[in-house]
């Protein structure tokens, strides 16, 4: 892993622009991991882009540069594409798929499934967060963090360990959070815009959502569901359901919890979790999908009925 940074770390020196990216809804690691390495890339004198094929969610308006990012990939060339917390690279989004203009590309992420699609991979699922891997280049480097860098980072960490409660927050997770906050990041400031900031819609989206609980296998699992007539009533969209999934694991029993989100009529966006018995991956990779080991997703069409059938069959069979 050190001889991969060093070999990173030179591609950083030897170059001067950058394009970043992340995967399709980006998420706190994602918009985290990728405004921090912004920042430090910028910070040493080197000109980058960020892109993301979705927008910046509100809820993470206030992380520094998240007013740079770019919805579309300005017409010119790069030296360097590096690809965060992706998972798999069409993540990234059709049009950073079909850009051709770079010369090198990197690939960080912490998803067991990831394929080294790059020049250059990175890839290190004993990693709580894909901002660690940043921290652990930009550290190698010997770059003194400034507050904008550590915010990210820490963002990017707190987000993906669920606040430190998820079974990734290992000693690395905290030691580096503990370093950042030396660096001036304000742990009760970040809280509150994560945790105390919730727009009204979202309260009204989940009191629809959670009448939807299904608990099956014995109390072993469990699942809610979010449609579009749901979006429709509330006004809400699907930037607000981050978090929905918890409330299944949440009970007491349960080791599986699944989330279905509708996006389009015959569409649906699964997003699974554990609680740390069961590899939830193992059940995404099975519909095309990919993650981690305690959080993965995946897309499957047809109907709701079909779709829960699917799901709850590969489920069922594995507890």
């Amino acid at each position: 892993m050190t001889e991969k940074v060093q070999q990173i770390i030179e591609v950083i020196r030897n170059n001067s622009s950058f394009l970043l990216t992340t995967h399709e809804g980006p998420d706190g690691d994602a918009i985290g991991s990728s405004l921090a390495l912004a920042s430090f890339l910028r910070s040493i004198g080197k000109d980058v882009t960020v892109h993301y094929q979705d927008p910046v969610p509100d809820l993470y308006a206030f992380l520094p540069g998240a007013d740079t990012v770019l919805s579309h990939i300005p017409d010119r060339d790069y030296d360097v594409a590096v690809v965060l917390d992706i998972g798999e690279r069409k993540r990234a989004g059709a049009e950073f798929c079909a850009f051709s203009r770079v010369t090198t590309t990197i690939n960080l992420d912490h998803h067991l499934s990831c394929d080294n699609f790059a020049d250059f991979n990175i890839i290190d699922s004993q990693a709580a967060a894909t901002g660690i891997l940043v921290y652990r280049i930009a550290h190698a480097f010997g770059y003194r963090f400034d507050r904008d860098t550590a915010l990210c980072i820490y963002v990017a960490i707190i987000t993906d360990t669920g606040s430190f409660r998820y079974s990734n927050a290992n000693r690395e997770a905290f030691t580096v959070a503990g370093e950042m906050i030396e660096c001036g990041v304000n742990a009760w400031d970040v809280a509150e815009q994560l945790y105390e900031n919730q727009p009204q819609k979202r309260l009204e989206l989940l009191a629809k959502c959670l009448p939807t609980l299904e608990v099956f296998k014995d109390g072993q699992a469990a699942s809610v569901t979010v449609s579009l007539d749901m979006y429709a009533a509330t006004g809400a969209d699907s930037e607000l359901t981050d978090g929905f999934v918890n409330y299944p694991r949440s009970i007491r029993g349960v080791e599986v919890a699944i989330f279905f989100r509708q996006i389009d009529p015959l569409k649906w966006k699964i997003g699974f979790r554990s609680k740390g018995k069961v590899n939830v991956a193992a059940f995404s990779k099975a519909l095309g999908g990919g993650g981690h080991h305690n959080a993965a997703g995946c897309t499957v069409d047809g109907s709701l009925a079909d779709v829960k059938a699917t799901v709850y069959k590969i489920v069922e069979e594995s507890l």
